[in-house]
């Protein structure tokens, strides 16, 4: 079931629109993004670099500068240790590119995902001490390490945390208790005690921030460091951060920079997954290049990724761009059949009556929990967690809804995990075996989820007549361009559409292909990707009529455009 909801938020569209050149409608779209004033709908339109808050305004960020300065003058091995996700890796590279920049003796390490699991641990931070290093930098990770910090600090080494993860509390009578882990300086904006105004960043753009501070304290132009700039484009977009605030300005800057990247790494995997360069979006970073620079991490090891990045042959980035494609290909194999158990254990067992789902996968691979949890919540629209067995008990990863915070719900459980941190959309998590049904019942006992919680919500924009989507009104809504988390797509809608003349289209009869006429007449083109047999069968019950949600577009064509929606829920 879904419930469709139209935004009604005011303000006085046609003076926003004369103001910013631009049609009442873009600015009612601007308004339902929560956009308001000028100050804000200007930044939202126009922001650029020199918008971004200065680094130096984290807590611990000028402490975290005066260290490794330090190091570099006495020529101190430094170590950066990141995750092994598109964020992680993103984060590490940026790092040792500045780090390098200044003439810094740096390397890094990534940790195996089976083997070490996420983040600091205790065996990293022992291999690093008896290689000689001297100073190490978490990127991605390391605020929830305490224990793993304390073992390090004990061996007499310098450790500065980078992350943006949340900070661990305790929950007392007198409200939360937060624990900083002890190292020499703690960089995390969402530190409560941290004045930068924007807590929504991601390790990659917390650890550009700091590149970009020591780069300005050495008397360098922190212009040298711009490039990076793509690449916390891809990192935000890839681990799915809001697309507000900073975030906006990073990713729209980050993808025209991509666009013609001399990144060799980057340009051999965009020219293999058969992405143009010239209409690289969000999209193609959050479906096609992410997924690819995750795989090695996934079913590999995610310094493949990294070698990508830092790829300085034409022959060298080729021959691992293509690796990273074929292990992404292999994944998604592995994520179809896991999907697949996931949702007949479901749907033969107790479990489909949970609002919160706890599924034990034994044989899937772990590094594919997160992807299938997230295929679940969308299924089912439910929090989601996929448990399966790794070398020591048993890990997971879930995925949420809006209305679940999984960070916190986890924390409520905290004495039956042995490790566990994230987000409240997305969280990760360690258990021994024996306590899976007492997390799955804990989970469900404390969850405060109603049915309309539990209820998927469509948001429409508003109802668009077939006579407004023109050119210049599809030019326009590029906009409000890049779409994402916390900035999405603008949704439209259309009562009693007459479809006819449907039919299954794509080499995969995954689609189909309609005439669509409005009320008033106006027939354009309408694309349906889906469900291809429940929409033929809602259009045979309804005569061809119906109530649709889209998005308008241009379909291209040898030399030749066309206006067309493309249709997106329908009832």
């Amino acid at each position: 079931m879904e419930r469709w909801v139209l935004l009604r938020k005011g303000a006085d569209f046609e003076a926003i629109g004369k103001k910013y050149d631009i049609s009442p409608r873009t600015a009612a779209l601007i308004r339902n993004r929560d956009v308001i004033g000028d100050e804000a709908v200007c930044q939202y339109l126009n922001g650029m670099l020199t918008d971004l808050h200065d680094g130096m305004l984290m807590k611990d960020m000028d402490r975290a500068v005066e260290i490794l300065l330090e190091k570099i003058r006495e020529n101190k091995r430094i170590r950066i240790i990141g995750d092994y996700d598109i964020d992680g890796v993103n984060s590490v590279y940026i790092l040792l590119e500045a780090l390098e920049a200044l003439g810094a003796d740096a390397d890094s390490d990534i940790p195996d995902r089976i083997k070490d699991g996420y983040g600091l641990n205790g065996e990293l931070i022992k291999r690093a001490f008896d290689e000689g290093i001297d100073t190490i930098i978490t990127c991605d990770n390391g605020i929830a390490a305490a224990k793993e910090i304390a073992y390090g600090k004990r061996l007499g080494m310098t450790i500065i945390v980078t992350d943006h993860h949340e900070v661990p509390f305790e929950e007392i009578k007198e409200g939360r208790v937060y624990t900083l882990p002890p190292a020499d300086a703690v960089v995390d904006p969402r530190r409560e005690d941290c004045p930068y105004p924007f807590k929504g960043l991601c390790g990659a753009a917390v650890a550009y921030k700091l590149a970009e501070a020591l780069l300005r304290a050495s008397g360098r132009d922190v212009d040298d460091m711009d490039y990076l700039i793509e690449n916390v484009a891809i990192a935000t977009v890839g681990d799915v951060m809001d697309l507000v605030d900073e975030n906006r300005v990073f990713v729209k800057e980050g993808l025209a920079m991509l666009k013609r990247t001399s990144n060799l790494g980057l340009r051999a995997l965009i020219q293999c997954t058969g992405i143009k360069k010239n209409r690289l979006g969000a999209y193609h970073i959050g479906f096609i290049l992410g997924p690819c620079l995750n795989a090695g991490g996934r079913l590999s090891t995610a310094k493949r990724a990294l070698r990508l990045l830092q790829a300085d042959t034409k022959e060298d980035a080729d021959i691992l761009a293509g690796d990273l494609k074929a292990l992404n290909d292999s994944r998604k194999e592995l994520t179809v059949r896991a999907s697949e158990e996931a949702a007949r254990l479901v749907e033969e067992s107790e479990l489909k009556n949970d609002r919160v789902l706890v599924i034990y996968l034994p044989d899937c691979h772990e590094s594919l929990a997160g992807i299938v949890a997230g295929r679940i919540k969308e299924r089912y629209y439910k929090p989601v967690f996929v448990l399966t067995d790794a070398c020591e008990g048993v890990k997971g990863s879930g995925r949420s809804i809006d209305t679940y915070s999984m960070y916190e719900e986890l924390n409520k459980c905290g004495s039956l995990l042995l490790k566990y941190g994230g987000h409240p959309l997305a969280a990760g998590l360690t258990l021994k075996r024996e306590n899976i049904d007492v997390l799955r019942r804990k989970l469900n006992e404390n969850c405060t989820l109603n049915e309309e919680d539990l209820t998927e919500k469509v948001v429409i924009d508003m109802e668009l007549p077939f006579s407004c989507v023109t050119e210049k009104f599809i030019e326009e809504l590029e906009l409000l361009e890049p779409y994402g988390k916390g900035n999405r797509k603008p949704v439209f809608a259309g009562r009693d559409i007459e479809l006819t003349n449907a039919r299954v289209i794509g080499n995969n009869g995954n689609a189909v292909k309609a005439l669509a006429r409005d009320k008033s007449g106006v027939c354009l083109d309408a694309l349906y990707f889906g469900d291809v047999r429940k929409f033929q069968a809602a259009l045979k019950e309804k005569d061809g009529r119906m109530a649709v949600t889209f998005y308008p577009g241009i379909n291209e064509y040898m030399g030749n455009k066309k206006l067309q929606i493309t249709i997106t829920h329908y009832k």
